[in-house]
């Protein structure tokens, strides 16, 4: 691991792409904290409204997903990117500069996060399919571990930050720090050094064509088939499960906004360490395998906040907070560990061809059941209660693990 880390430094390209990617991830760790206070604290949202608002950013990769993702595969990938953190920039910058006129309500924000999620689509789907450019196959997986460090630091200082600026200042100033980060991510990766030929697409090659490439890679791939499946439970459980903690956290439980930001960052630092480790657990026990441990953590972690917070109708004793730590810790020690290791899978055994459909494919519907989750979560909490809510969700993140531990992926050993 060591020799590819080296080996990794002197990659043209990968430094600015790297720099970008952790630039990008500290602003949207402040906005992970304001925008749920934003809506909850300062627009006065209900359980369900604050599901429909998280759902509006989600909602563009089912309308979208699949046709985004076969365009990227139709355009060089690095100037679809900037543009996509240029605009992304816009909108979220447009969150603060209205808040400041007295223009901004709960619909607003949703329309400016719904544009928001449209170019995220064309981002993540660009950025996924770039690196496999930059770097040879043989170090995606320490790129991506690297990449996912990068993020677990930011997920750690990030909502500790956003906490105390929104406590000292407003939310939508936390969010305006994350706006001016896409545009810095845009100059970054501007300087990335990449060579990308425009793609040669046969004569006649219809869009529909393209998109079922797409979908019979996917979903007809012994090895991704499963993965998508059980990550696709994975984002339906994590959104609702997020969208009911935000409301049961702020309004029920009575934190205030440093102590839920800093439940947030420690799960930043235990991704961290998950993060670290993950090459190393791909390369023991092989990424399949390291998959399926780490999704089993989900459905135990979140079992516990459900037992912790049942029956709490006024600010949280001492041993819930704890608790509530402890779980998060959990859950973000699975998602380090996970991360890197499902992404290198993908890359490495997807074309470079399809590699913009297969990632638009998979975020198209992680996203789509992200916005179920989110709106079912704020839905299910509204009219049976937190703690129904939170043991749903601890029981589908099981299910997610069930789906991969009944395919390929549990022999796919170490090398």
């Amino acid at each position: 691991m060591g020799d590819d880390v080296t080996t990794l430094r002197r990659v043209p390209g990968f430094r600015a792409y790297w720099s970008a990617a952790t630039v990008s991830s500290f602003g949207s760790a402040v906005s992970a904290v304001a925008v749920p206070v934003l809506v909850v604290t300062v627009l006065h949202a209900s359980p369900l409204e604050v599901g429909l608002v998280n759902a509006a950013q989600f909602l563009p990769y089912a309308l979208f997903g699949l046709i985004i993702g076969a365009y990227v595969d139709r355009f060089r990938r690095k100037p679809l990117l900037i543009w996509a953190s240029v605009g992304r920039g816009v909108c979220l910058g447009a969150i603060p500069v209205l808040w400041s006129t007295g223009l901004l309500n709960l619909w607003v924000t949703a329309a400016a996060l719904f544009v928001f999620g449209i170019l995220s689509v064309v981002g993540f789907a660009a950025t996924q399919s770039l690196l496999p450019r930059i770097v040879p196959r043989s170090l995606l997986l320490a790129a991506n571990a690297r990449v996912d460090q990068s993020d677990a630091a930011a997920q750690t200082a990030g909502p500790a930050l956003g906490g105390v600026l929104v406590s000292i200042a407003t939310a939508p100033f936390a969010i305006a720090l994350d706006a001016v980060s896409y545009f810095v991510d845009a100059v970054l990766i501007a300087r990335v050094r990449v060579i990308e030929q425009q793609p040669a697409r046969p004569a006649g090659t219809r869009l529909r064509r393209d998109i079922a490439e797409g979908l019979r890679w996917t979903y007809g791939h012994p090895m991704l088939a499963p993965l998508a499946l059980s990550t696709h439970l994975w984002f339906l459980a994590n959104a609702a499960g997020l969208t009911v903690f935000a409301t049961l956290a702020l309004r029920t439980l009575a934190l205030p906004a440093a102590v839920y930001g800093g439940i947030l960052a420690l799960s930043g630092v235990a991704m961290l360490l998950g993060a670290t480790a993950a090459p190393r657990l791909g390369i023991r026990f092989g990424a399949g395998r390291t998959i399926i441990a780490a999704r089993a953590a989900y459905p135990i972690a979140w079992a516990a906040i459900a037992l912790a917070t049942v029956g709490i109708a006024v600010a949280a004793p001492p041993a819930t907070v704890v608790v509530l730590f402890a779980a998060f810790a959990v859950h973000g020690l699975a998602a380090g560990c996970e991360n890197a290791n499902e992404m290198s899978l993908r890359q490495t055994v997807t074309p470079d061809a399809l590699l913009g459909r297969v990632n638009g494919t998979m975020r198209s519907a992680n996203r789509t059941l992200a916005a179920a989750g989110a709106v079912s979560g704020g839905a299910l909490m509204t009219v049976a209660g937190d703690g129904v809510a939170l043991f749903a969700v601890a029981i589908v993140f099981a299910g997610a693990v069930v789906v991969a531990m009944s395919s390929p992926l549990r022999t796919n050993s170490g090398r």
